[in-house]
């Protein structure tokens, strides 16, 4: 009777210790820094909230913010001056956010268009669609109507070339939700400055990712390092 007693304070103290534990692992400080987009300055007193929890933090005289949050969750930031943005925090990492000025239209390159947002960045491709669509159909307005200043203008051009960039750029990003930095430290002796290069060269395709399981994934990175240390 006693060892049962025993006994089943053991499973109960191992049950306490194991549910602090799941919780433990589930508690994270979210940490990042707010940047303005083009000058790359960060920026201070910007709201910043768990849309989750609701907890709500302002940024220090750095541009910095530290609150609780897991992964998964949708951040807000607001400033005055600033158009207000979402970032989805997905991978254990510092969040780095860039805020776009109200009224401030910006010239999309390859720099700028990694540090979009991902609510941004849908923004700016529904936007580019908009700007480089040259052929618009209406059956309020008599069918097909070709616009030669969108077809042959400089800002149409210029739209349809931004819309390449951007697409590109969401199409890496729903890769890099699952070729994650972890899961290749995981499975490589790849250090965190290799890893960056590793991934730009060996990042699947969209479709593979959709499709493959997980260990179909973890098998593709085992053949890329084995590629990648034959280059390297």
């Amino acid at each position: 009777m006693k060892k049962d007693y025993k006994l089943i304070k053991l499973l109960g103290l191992l049950t306490v210790l194991m549910i602090g534990s799941i919780s433990y692992s589930n508690a994270q400080t979210i940490k990042g820094i707010v940047h303005e987009l083009e000058s790359s300055q960060r920026i201070r007193s910007v709201t910043v909230k768990n849309l989750r929890t609701n907890q709500e933090v302002d940024t220090d005289q750095e541009g910095q913010f530290q609150l609780d949050g897991k992964i998964n969750d949708y951040l807000e930031f607001k400033s005055p001056g600033y158009q207000t943005d979402t970032a989805f925090y997905y991978e254990e990492a510092i969040v780095r956010v860039y805020l776009i000025r109200e009224d401030n239209t910006i010239v999309i390159n390859e720099v700028l268009v990694t540090r979009l947002t991902d609510s941004r960045l849908n923004v700016e491709i529904e936007k580019a669609k908009r700007e480089g669509q040259a052929i618009d159909v209406s059956q309020q307005q008599g069918g097909f109507r070709l616009s030669p200043s969108r077809l042959f203008g400089k800002k149409g051009k210029h739209a349809r070339s931004n819309l390449d960039l951007l697409l590109l750029e969401r199409e890496n990003r729903m890769i890099d939700r699952k070729f994650t930095n972890q899961l290749i430290a995981s499975l490589t002796p790849l250090t965190e400055t290799e890893i960056p290069l590793f991934r730009e060269l060996h990042r699947p395709t969209l479709d593979f990712i959709q499709k493959a399981s997980p260990q179909d994934l973890q098998l593709y990175i085992i053949d890329a390092y084995k590629k990648y240390k034959e280059d390297n």
